[in-house]
C-alpha cells in the first residue's frame, strides 16, 4: 500500500523538532509495511530530501527568502503579524496542487492523506479526482478555528469534506466541530504515546470516542522515541529525550505497570511545560499561587512564548502586593492545616500567607527538562478557550506527563477530557478558575493514595487509547476500507 501524506510542515533536517507526532506517525506506518512519501512546502528554498528514509517532496511557492509561510510558527499566526504573507497563499495552493498531480501521476499512491484540510484538501483534490485516488482528510482543530475569523472558509471546508472518502480528527472536541459543519462519519486518530504496550480499537458514537483494549496484543520493545515538542516559534523542548532520562515507569509485558510516586522534596512542586500563549491559561496558574502557601508549594513554568514577559510581570506584581502588605504591617496568621502530618493548608484566604513562589525556567536542555519531570509532583495544563476561540485540540503533553509518573490537573476544555477522565486518570477543573486549580493541588498534596489511584488510571487510559500501534492499526483499516470502496 502506498500513501501520500500532505501537510504544511515536516522536519527540514534530521534534528528538526517540527511536528514530532507526524514524523512518528509516518515511522509507524512504514513499520507496518506502508510505503510513504510526504508532500510539504519548501522553507527558504529547501529542496526535496529524505528524512528517516522517507522521501519529502518540497514544492516551491515564492522566492527563497519569502518562503516563510510555514514552519517555526503556524501560518495563521504568521499572517496575523505579517499580513503581506496572505499574498503567498495563492501560489502556495497552486504550486502544491500541480506538485501533487506530478507525484500521483508518477508514483501512483493508493491513498492521499491530507493533514490540515484547508488548504491541503484542495491541493490534493485535483489529483484525487483525476487519478481516482481515495482522499482522507485529517483535522487538528486549527483549520476549524479559521471559520470564526474568515467566514468564507466555511463553505470551502464543507465542500472538501464532502469530496473526501474518510475523515480523521485528533479529538472528540475537533470531531464535534466537524460534525457541526457537515454530518459525516469521523474516525478518531489522536497523537500517540511513547509507550507501546497495547493496541487500540475504537469508534465514534454521537461525537464521543469509545475505546476497546485488546490485551492479547504483543508489546513493542522499542521504548521511548527520540522526538521533541515545540514550545515557541522555532524553539523546542525535547520531551522524549527527557522521557528517556526521567521515566519512572518502565513497561514490561502486556500488563500496565504502576508508576512510582514522586517524593515531595521540601515543597510540593507544580509543573507546567509548553508555549506561553493565551490558550494555555498560564495567567490563571499564576493567580492560583495566591491560594498556595510558599512554604509548602512551588510553581515551575517551563518554556517561552509571546506572553512570557507579560506573565513574568504578573508574577512580580503578585509578589510586590505581598511585600507592600507586609510593609504596612499586615498580620500574617498561620493557615489552618487540614492534614497536619503533611503540613497541607485548608484555608483558601490568600491574605493569610505568602503566596507560592513562581519560577520561570525558560527553554531547557533535555537533561534539565528531565530533572523537572523527575522532581515535580503534579503536572498541570490550565488551558482555556482564548479570545480567538482557540483551545487545546488534544493535550498530548498530558499523555507524556502521565508516562513520566505525574498526576494531572487540567481544565475541562477542548480535547483534554479525551485524555483526562476526571477522578480516574486525572483531575479536571473549570477553565479560568484559579481557586479550583489550587484546591486540586492541595487535594493531591494531602492524599498520596489519590495520586496513586490517578497514576494507575492514567496508565490504563494510555494503554487503552494512546499507543501508536493501535492508532496506526486503525488508520490502516480506514485506508483499506476506502481503497476497497
Amino acid at each position: 500500500m502506498k500513501v501520500l501524506v500532505i501537510g504544511s510542515v515536516y522536519p527540514r533536517f534530521q534534528e528538526d523538532a517540527e511536528v514530532p507526532w507526524l514524523r512518528t506517525s509516518v515511522a509507524h506506518l512504514k513499520k507496518a509495511g506502508v510505503e510513504i512519501q510526504v508532500l510539504a512546502p519548501a522553507y527558504k528554498g529547501l529542496k526535496s530530501h529524505d528524512i528517516d528514509g522517507t522521501h519529502v517532496n518540497r514544492f516551491r511557492y515564492a522566492p527563497a527568502s519569502w518562503e516563510i509561510l510555514t514552519h517555526e510558527e503556524g501560518a495563521p499566526s504568521k499572517m496575523a503579524s505579517k499580513p503581506w504573507l496572505q499574498l503567498l497563499a495563492i501560489p502556495y495552493i497552486i504550486n502544491g496542487f500541480f506538485q501533487c498531480l506530478r507525484i500521483c501521476r508518477k508514483w501512483k499512491p493508493d491513498v492521499i492523506h491530507a493533514h490540515w484540510p484547508f488548504p491541503h484538501g484542495y491541493i490534493a483534490l485535483g489529483a484525487a479526482k483525476l487519478f481516482k485516488i481515495p482522499l482522507v482528510l485529517n483535522f487538528h482543530g486549527a483549520e476549524l478555528l479559521l471559520i470564526r475569523k474568515k467566514k468564507w472558509v466555511k463553505p470551502l471546508l464543507k465542500f472538501v469534506i464532502g469530496q473526501s472518502q474518510a475523515i480523521f480528527a485528533n479529538s472528540s472536541f475537533t470531531a464535534s466541530k466537524i460534525k457541526a459543519l457537515r454530518n459525516v462519519n469521523v474516525e478518531w486518530s489522536p497523537y500517540g504515546t511513547t509507550l507501546e504496550t497495547s493496541r487500540l480499537q475504537g469508534e465514534c458514537r454521537n461525537g464521543k470516542f469509545i475505546c476497546r483494549y485488546d490485551r492479547t496484543a504483543a508489546p513493542d520493545a522499542e521504548g521511548v522515541k527520540d522526538e521533541r515538542r515545540e514550545t515557541n516559534e522555532g524553539e523546542s523542548l525535547p520531551l522524549a529525550s527527557a522521557a528517556n532520562a526521567a521515566s519512572a515507569t518502565p513497561s514490561s509485558g502486556d500488563t500496565p505497570q504502576l508508576p512510582v510516586l514522586h517524593p515531595v522534596i521540601n515543597k510540593f512542586k507544580i509543573l507546567f511545560v509548553g508555549r506561553h500563549i493565551e490558550r494555555k491559561g498560564i495567567t490563571y496558574l499564576i493567580e492560583a499561587a495566591k491560594y498556595l502557601p510558599a512554604d509548602q508549594f512551588e510553581i515551575r513554568i517551563v518554556g517561552v512564548g509571546d506572553l512570557t514577559e507579560q506573565l513574568k510581570k504578573q508574577a512580580e506584581e503578585l509578589d510586590e502586593r505581598r511585600k507592600t502588605k507586609d510593609e504596612r504591617g499586615s498580620s500574617a496568621s498561620s493557615p489552618t492545616l487540614c492534614h497536619p502530618e503533611r503540613n497541607v493548608v485548608e484555608s483558601k484566604d490568600p491574605v493569610n500567607f505568602e503566596p507560592a513562589p513562581i519560577i520561570f525556567t525558560g527553554k531547557l536542555s533535555p537533561e534539565d527538562l528531565a530533572n523537572e519531570y523527575r522532581t515535580a509532583n503534579v503536572f498541570t495544563l490550565p488551558a482555556i478557550v482564548d479570545s480567538k476561540g482557540d483551545t487545546e485540540g488534544l493535550g498530548v503533553v498530558l499523555i507524556e506527563a502521565m508516562e513520566l509518573g505525574l498526576p494531572i490537573v487540567a481544565s475541562n476544555v477542548g480535547g483534554i477530557p479525551d485524555v483526562v477522565v476526571d477522578g480516574e486518570s486525572g483531575i479536571l477543573v473549570p477553565e479560568k478558575n484559579p481557586v479550583a486549580l489550587a484546591d486540586a493541588f492541595k487535594r493531591l498534596a494531602a492524599d498520596p493514595s489519590l495520586t496513586e489511584h490517578l497514576l494507575a488510571g492514567a496508565r490504563k487510559r494510555i494503554s487503552e487509547c494512546f499507543t501508536w500501534d493501535g492508532i496506526i492499526e486503525r488508520q490502516i483499516e480506514v485506508y483499506k476500507k476506502v481503497i476497497k470502496e
